[in-house]
């Protein structure tokens, strides 16, 4: 069987099954040494009776850990199997395929040694239970692939058990992505970011998050749509967390559907399976910019797209400006880990975005250009020094 997908934009490569089942057979990781064993003298370091010295130090000291051991470094990737990619919920063991794929671009990207952990559960207090029983294996945790509305409720409380860097990337590296894409997509429109009104077609965990993220980068028009429309503080369906972004968005007081929230809008950013009409993208400013992120299938064909806006994206990889989050994650868990982070904080997360976004913009911004290639060697770094410099502000002026 072959199939079509794409590696860099606008560039297809044809897979066969047979080629992508070999290269996941006996899964995609191992356990690489960094101290030799050699001799007996080496096994005597690292092992009996050397270690022992060590462990009697960090029982001394816990601290000592953070030197001697590799847990500082360690980022778990962690998932009930509830929400994986295109797939929905499938349970832990069909996940680990795409847990073992992020812990391998945590290592491409970041030189981040990470451990895919797959549980059997999917009651939020169990996972913290989890996870809060294993805390000294690990630095950090990825949270992937955890369905909504449940992702956010695990999050905070993970925020809350664990003193190390916490971030649920379905939701906060596609919304750091996007503000870096948006961010040059005003500048090519000559537009300020802040003045953009902007509308999310998705109120999940991406779009919360990519709500979020804009109104922490000074976007103050940001109208959320859900299945059953705009999100507005009169409606009485609303969950408890949409009811909050309600009170925080939609300063125009729009009601009613998609047509109703594009009449005028300068953005729309989909992070939902739906479709959007092609009458109602007519409806949309001069010079729109149309980011239409769903997998596989965007909401608007950029085909269709491109009649209607100045700057079109999507989540897919056979199309230009493509919105993929390993431009993100990897940089900011490596920042938030060198400067000893407790928190993956917004301010970080905006630094991680602009840094995104100034490499893209010193290339020089097209249409067709606007972020980065997920391939592209410059990003990590740019990303791992913005949130390095985003902690040490903040320490810095005693925030």
């Amino acid at each position: 069987m072959h199939m079509t997908t794409g590696l860099e934009n606008s560039s297809r490569i044809d897979l066969t099954t047979e080629e992508i089942f070999a290269a996941h057979e006996g899964g995609k990781l191992s356990i690489g040494l960094t101290a030799p064993l050699d001799d007996k003298r080496d096994l005597s370091i690292a092992y009996t009776p050397g270690v022992a010295q060590v462990s009697r130090a960090i029982n001394a000291d816990p601290e000592l850990a953070q030197k001697y051991t590799w847990a500082a470094r360690l980022v778990a990737v962690v998932s009930d199997g509830t929400a994986v990619l295109g797939l929905g919920n499938i349970g832990a063991a069909a996940s680990l395929p795409v847990m073992e794929g992020k812990a391998a671009l945590f290592k491409r990207f970041a030189g981040l040694d990470s451990i895919p952990l797959v549980l059997e559960t999917t009651d939020v207090d169990e996972i913290v239970e989890t996870l809060v029983r294993l805390r000294s294996s690990f630095g950090a945790v990825n949270l992937e692939d955890v369905s909504a509305p449940r992702c956010f409720e695990l999050e905070a409380k993970l925020i809350e058990a664990l003193d190390m860097p916490v971030m649920h990337d379905d939701q906060h590296g596609t919304a750091v992505v996007a503000l870096a894409a948006l961010t040059n997509a005003a500048k090519l429109s000559g537009r300020e970011l802040g003045s953009l009104k902007t509308v999310i077609s998705g109120a999940g965990a991406a779009g919360i998050a990519v709500a979020e993220i804009l109104l922490a980068a000074g976007v103050s028009d940001v109208v959320l749509l859900d299945s059953r429309g705009i999100i507005h503080q009169d409606r009485g369906d609303l969950t408890e967390i949409k009811a909050a972004y309600a009170a925080r968005t939609n300063p125009r007081g729009l009601t009613g559907g998609t047509a109703q929230a594009l009449d005028g809008a300068d953005v729309f950013i989909g992070v939902s399976s739906g479709t959007i009409p092609e009458e109602t993208l007519a409806k949309m400013s001069a010079d729109a910019v149309i980011f239409a992120l769903s997998n596989p299938d965007p909401e608007i064909h950029p085909e269709v797209a491109h009649k209607y806006a100045k700057v079109v994206a999507t989540g897919r990889s056979d199309f230009a400006n493509q919105i993929n989050n390993v431009l993100a994650f990897p940089g900011i868990f490596r920042g938030a880990l060198d400067a000893g982070a407790k928190r993956i904080t917004p301010a970080m997360k905006v630094a991680a975005a602009e840094a995104i976004a100034g490499i893209a913009a010193q290339d020089g911004l097209r249409p067709d250009y606007i972020i980065p290639s997920p391939l592209d060697e410059r990003v990590a770094p740019a990303v791992t020094a913005a949130v390095t410099g985003a902690v040490l502000s903040r320490n810095g002026s005693g925030g």
